[in-house]
């Protein structure tokens, strides 16, 4: 996998593609020309649509389709609304369809890509912190049902990865702030000395204002993520992609349970702290490296201080957790910390214990 100042391959089995760092201009690597583009962009993100269609020079048609910003719009309806809106710009099978967004718009329209006429070609251009590090590299696409997140969902690659950085100049403080979570995800099971340079750098909101040591963030996150790709497209051997879902399962519980008031990266964050009890609890992890987290996850105020959990149980937890697409034979499968930089899959955790943990991070 080659990684450099502007752009890195995805090199995966039977296809590579690239992630560009640079901005939109290297969309001018390629061309359009004859083709019919959908952008899909939500109420928010729209106001860049026109410099992206800038960029597109050639092709025969260009269309934006707007939907409502937030986690409730995450529909096999939206989903459905896209292919039609596609069908109506007459999109055929070599057509493209472009997620101007964060991880929703980028998870709903991968997943529109990979039905529409059996699958197109799709290209990411996140806009949220949270995409650019995590969500838009991969393939995982999916909608929510009312019971739980992403439980309907395909595996479909982007071809082309295009990440402007200059998208977060308008994006909210807290969102900024959220995204850090899955920043901070990948140094806690994968990687002790990324973990180690965010304790040294990470200072908000003087970092996050640092082009160099967002682009550095970024590159390092999507180094990381695109090497466990490579390795495990399909999450399927020795759960080594599994890895990346540390905080995820009790995260997604939080984030149905609230009606999605959390945001992701919150929730994830308050995942991570109660999967880091449990496995203080479980002795799979010290108190100091526990301590540590809680440390990291602060300067980005992502402490248990700087959202609102009060609202759920830890039954109503466990309960939406047993939901979850990762579990097996009815079993929870929870990614736990052995160590900064390591983490492993543990089944078989009694619900007592669970409970007890998320107990802990509720009431402390």
């Amino acid at each position: 996998m080659k990684l450099d100042d502007d752009m890195m391959w995805m090199r995966l089995e039977h296809r590579s593609y690239p992630i560009y760092f640079g901005g939109l201009r290297p969309m001018r690597n390629h061309p359009v020309d004859g083709r019919t583009v959908l952008v899909v962009a939500d109420s928010e993100t729209a106001q860049y649509s026109d410099r992206v269609t800038a960029e597109l020079a050639g092709a025969k048609a260009v269309t934006t389709w707007v939907f409502p910003a937030g986690e409730t719009s995450k529909t096999l309806a939206t989903a459905v609304e896209i292919c039609q809106a596609a069908l109506r710009l007459g999109c055929g099978r070599d057509a493209l369809f472009i997620a101007l967004g964060g991880g929703v718009t980028g998870d709903l329209t991968g997943f529109a890509a990979s039905i529409y006429m059996r699958g197109i070609e799709f290209w990411q251009i996140p806009t949220s912190l949270l995409a650019m590090v995590d969500s838009s590299v991969g393939g995982k696409t999916g909608v929510d049902l009312p019971n739980g997140k992403n439980l309907l969902g395909t595996f479909h690659q982007p071809s082309a990865v295009f990440i402007e950085t200059d998208f977060l100049r308008t994006l909210p403080a807290e969102h900024l702030a959220a995204g850090m979570a899955e920043v901070i995800k990948y140094g806690v099971t994968l990687d002790r000395a990324f973990f180690m340079y965010l304790e040294r750098e990470l200072e908000l909101p003087a970092a996050l204002e640092d082009q160099d040591f967002i682009r550095s963030v970024i590159r390092g996150s999507c180094y990381l993520k695109a090497d466990i790709v490579r390795r495990d497209e399909y999450e399927t051997r020795r759960a080594v992609r599994e890895l990346l879902n540390f905080g995820h399962t009790f995260g997604h519980a939080a984030e149905v349970l609230s009606d999605y008031r959390l945001l992701h990266g919150q929730a994830v964050a308050w995942g991570m702290t109660v999967a880091g009890r449990l496995a203080v609890r479980l002795g799979r992890w010290s108190e100091a490296d526990a301590a540590r987290l809680q440390a990291l996850l602060a300067k980005c105020r992502l402490g248990r201080e700087h959202y609102d959990c009060s609202g759920l149980s830890a039954e109503a937890v466990l309960a939406t957790m047993r939901l979850d697409k990762k579990n097996r034979d009815g079993r929870l499968r929870l990614v736990l910390p052995t160590g900064i930089g390591h983490a492993s899959i543990v089944k078989n955790v009694a619900d007592d214990d669970v409970l007890a943990a998320i107990r802990e991070v509720l009431h402390d």
